[in-house]
C-alpha cells in the first residue's frame, strides 16, 4: 500500500484544517517546498497538494509554490483543489504534476472529467469528499444530495486514475479512518481507492492492509505525519509495497 505525505497550502502555508475547518488553522511550516523535499528524502514515492484556496475559492493563489515543489521533486506529485475547468487541469498538469485532483466538478459536470480523463490518461483522479455519506463540494463549504458510493460507481470504466477517499467527519482528528466507509467505497467501483483522513498513529495504518484486497491502493497521511505520530520510513516497512509481497503477512480479516 503506498503511503503520501500530504501538504496543505494555504496562502503559501503548509497548514492542516480540522475536519475542513478554515477556522481551525494549524500551521506547520512557512517553507513548504522544503517540507516535500524531507518527505522525499525519507522515502516517500508520492506527494500529494491541497490548495485550499483554491478549493475555498478557486482562485489561483499557490501556483508559484506549486510549480517550485514539481520542480524540485523528482517523485510525482498530484493536486487538488480548486480544479473546476479543464483549462485549469490542464494548466496545472504543463506545471509538471503528475495528477490532478478534481471533486466539485465530477458532481456538477462529471462529462468534463471523462473527458479530461480520456485525454489525459492515468493522470485523472476524482477526489470525494463525503459528510454522513454525501459527497461536499467547494472546499467542504457546501453540501450536495449525492450519494458517495454512488458518484465513485458512476466513474467506471472513465479512465479515471483512482478515487482520493476522504470522510470529512475523521479528517484532522487522528482519531482513525472510517473502515466500513472506505469498504463501501472500494466495494462501489473497479477504480482504485486511495483513502484519507483520520490517521493517527501506525496501527490505523495496519487496520487498513484488510481492505487491499477490495482495491484501496494507498492512503494520504497528513496531520499524523506533522505530529510525529507517525514515522514515514517505519510506516513503509510496515505497509508498504514491500510488505504487501508477502501475502501470508497480510492479516486475517
Amino acid at each position: 500500500m503506498q503511503i503520501i505525505p500530504a501538504i496543505d497550502l494555504l496562502d503559501g502555508h503548509c497548514v492542516r484544517l480540522h475536519q475542513g475547518d478554515y477556522g481551525k488553522v494549524t500551521q506547520f511550516s512557512d517553507d513548504p517546498v522544503a517540507q516535500a523535499l524531507a518527505w522525499q528524502r525519507q522515502g516517500a514515492t508520492r506527494l500529494h497538494l491541497v490548495d485550499l484556496d483554491g478549493a475555498r475559492s478557486g482562485e489561483a493563489v499557490n501556483d508559484q509554490v506549486v510549480r517550485a515543489i514539481t520542480q524540485a521533486l523528482a517523485i510525482p506529485v498530484q493536486l487538488g483543489g480548486g480544479v473546476r475547468t479543464a483549462a485549469r487541469a490542464e494548466a496545472l498538469l504543463a506545471f509538471g504534476l503528475d495528477r490532478v485532483i478534481l471533486g466539485t466538478v465530477a458532481v456538477e459536470q462529471p462529462d468534463l472529467v471523462r473527458d479530461l480523463a480520456a485525454r489525459h490518461p492515468g493522470r485523472i483522479v476524482v477526489g470525494i469528499d463525503a459528510r454522513d455519506g454525501k459527497v461536499a463540494t467547494r472546499g467542504w463549504i457546501e453540501a450536495s444530495a449525492v450519494q458517495a458510493e454512488q458518484l465513485a460507481a458512476s466513474f467506471d470504466n472513465s479512465g479515471v486514475a483512482a478515487l482520493i477517499t476522504t470522510d470529512i467527519a475523521t479528517d484532522g482528528t487522528l482519531a482513525g479512518p472510517n473502515l466500513p466507509f472506505l469498504r463501501r467505497m472500494a466495494e462501489a467501483t473497479s477504480i482504485p481507492v486511495i483513502a484519507s483522513g483520520g490517521i493517527g498513529d501506525l496501527t490505523d495504518l495496519l487496520s487498513l492492509l484488510s481492505l487491499v484486497p477490495l482495491g484501496v491502493e494507498g492512503v494520504i497521511v497528513g496531520r499524523a505525519l506533522y505530529d510525529g505520530r507517525v514515522d514515514l520510513g517505519e510506516a513503509l516497512q510496515a505497509v508498504g509495497p514491500q510488505r504487501l509481497q508477502d501475502p501470508d503477512s497480510l492479516p486475517i480479516c
